[in-house]
């Protein structure tokens, strides 16, 4: 039997699912970006790498870490393109990584990628375990940055020192206690379901390390005088404290560490700051969107609770605010032509993803809510902050004025000559032969050519005021990535694939309803 066809609805139907084909492929493909930023910690592993290592131009590494001062420091991240381990930098990576598996962890499920961000976050959090290795001891550094850029070498030729450093109470550094302890107290909410001992351990180690870091107040710059040059805590420790408990407020349920960020919040500057900035050491931006987070979350109980929570809020505020250009002259944060967000020359991009994630989930509490806020210069919606974060995500992924994706590996046009020692010199794998501290810098540091391994998922410092951007090794400000500017973007990147995925769904299931 002939079947009867509509030649008009055959011709609407192609019609309209070219122009649904159209508007998704003009979109960027997030769940691509994601799979590629989880990448990228592989290529920062330190230690010995496991059978299922996805970037196979990297081999073992610091394999003595921690042998001369009698610990087993082997393991964790290098910060971006040298090869010192930094506390402070890296502990701040894997409360970032976390954050974004509490908050988004359906989506990063979805995506097929929840496996290899518990195995980014665990990596972390397994060498924290090792570097804590008493109550009020913590490592805090392996190797230095003077004599680690003195050298450009592989990882795995390693000539330069591995002297270790911690603190103590006698040499105290309240603020990568209380940074570690977040990123412990947030990673046991990550394996809260899937590995509860490995939970407990974690949440463990994070009430010790912040009770040292309260109890034996310091800045870890002044104990540790070979981070200074590198990651000095300007902003104090301050924010670390109340960043931490907070944290373990969430992660323990326990009200003694609500307490602490209620009773301190004017001591310790929480409720004081109105800034417009967010990173590994200035932390009071993220102190004020996690307070608020409770408050709109109803997870409180008493006054005089609430009214501090509201002055947290109005502080969180005023940084969206200033964000999204709603502030008072003088109080906005600048933007290159293109509309990026610019904070500072060195490695831009860092306090770009940082704000971006904080955008992200204060837009998704506030619809949840159904709440907008109030700045200066008129009222903002959660769709007002999630479309200025996405703006900052797809300028990110190349839509921007060079055309250019910074985000290492995406797309046709990416940096090709990141300053990363690793991957601009040739493989380990493909010659094993011994290469000297200073024949890195005669032989590749200043080749006039692509890096031979890329450094798929690294998120470089980025274009300057102007947009500009030049792909030299030796621009370090540009071309440099660091951890801590990917790990923001792991949950971002989760949930724009989803909400890509939804909108797609939306436009195409009437037409097939209509079929």
């Amino acid at each position: 039997m002939a079947i009867e066809t509509n030649p008009t609805w055959i011709l609407v139907s192609i019609i309209s699912f070219t122009v649904v084909s159209s508007v998704v492929s003009s979109s960027f493909d997030y769940g691509l970006a994601l799979s590629k930023s989880l990448l990228y910690f592989e290529s920062q592993r330190s230690g010995r790498l496991p059978y299922n290592q996805r970037v196979h131009w990297r081999g073992h590494s610091g394999l003595t870490d921690g042998l001369e001062q009698g610990v087993d420091l082997v393991g964790g991240y290098y910060d971006a393109g040298d090869h010192v381990k930094f506390g402070l930098p890296m502990a701040f990576t894997v409360t970032m990584l976390s954050w974004g598996i509490i908050e988004y962890r359906d989506e990063i499920s979805s995506a097929g990628e929840l496996d290899h961000a518990l195995e980014a976050v665990k990596w972390g959090t397994d060498y924290f375990v090792k570097a804590h290795t008493h109550p009020n001891v913590l490592w805090a550094e392996v190797g230095d940055g003077d004599t680690d850029h003195y050298c450009w070498q592989r990882p795995e030729d390693m000539t330069t020192s591995r002297q270790a450093y911690k603190i103590d109470p006698e040499n105290p550094g309240s603020d990568l206690a209380g940074e570690t302890a977040a990123a412990m107290a947030a990673a046991s909410m990550v394996f809260r379901e899937s590995n509860p001992h490995y939970s407990q351990l974690l949440l463990h180690h994070a009430q010790q390390l912040f009770e040292f870091g309260d109890k034996y107040r310091g800045r870890y710059d002044r104990s540790v005088g070979v981070a200074k040059s590198y990651y000095a805590s300007v902003s104090g420790y301050n924010d670390e404290l109340l960043w931490a408990a907070l944290w373990l407020y969430r992660a323990s349920g326990r009200e003694e560490y609500l307490r602490y960020a209620i009773d301190n919040a004017h001591s310790l500057g929480g409720v004081g700051w109105a800034i417009s900035e967010f990173s590994w050491d200035i932390k009071f931006a993220g102190v004020q969107i996690l307070a608020s987070q409770l408050l709109l979350q109803n997870k409180h109980h008493k006054t005089h609770q609430h009214n501090i929570l509201k002055k947290y809020q109005s502080k969180a505020e005023h940084f969206i605010c200033s964000t999204l250009n709603k502030s008072k002259e003088g109080q906005n944060a600048h933007r290159t032509p293109a509309g990026l967000l610019f904070i500072r020359q060195w490695n831009n991009m860092q306090y770009v993803t940082g704000v971006t994630f904080l955008l992200t989930i204060y837009s998704d509490q506030l619809n949840k809510s159904k709440q907008r806020i109030q700045c200066p210069l008129g009222s903002v919606g959660p769709e007002e902050m999630l479309a200025f974060a996405k703006s900052q995500v797809d300028y990110i992924l190349g839509s921007n004025p060079q055309g250019l994706s910074y985000l290492v590996g995406y797309g046709s046009r990416y940096p090709k000559r990141v300053h990363h020692r690793g991957s601009s010199i040739v493989s380990y794998k493909e010659n094993k032969g011994f290469i000297g501290c200073t024949q890195g810098y005669d032989q590749w540091y200043g080749r006039q050519r692509d890096n031979p391994n890329v450094l798929v998922g690294a998120v470089v410092g980025g274009p300057d005021l102007h947009d500009n951007f030049r792909d030299v090794r030796g621009n370090f400000m540009q071309t440099e990535a660091c951890t801590y500017n990917t790990a923001p973007l792991v949950g971002v990147f989760a949930k724009l694939r989803m909400l890509e995925e939804v909108k797609y769904e939306e436009m195409v299931m009437p037409l097939v309803s209509s079929a």
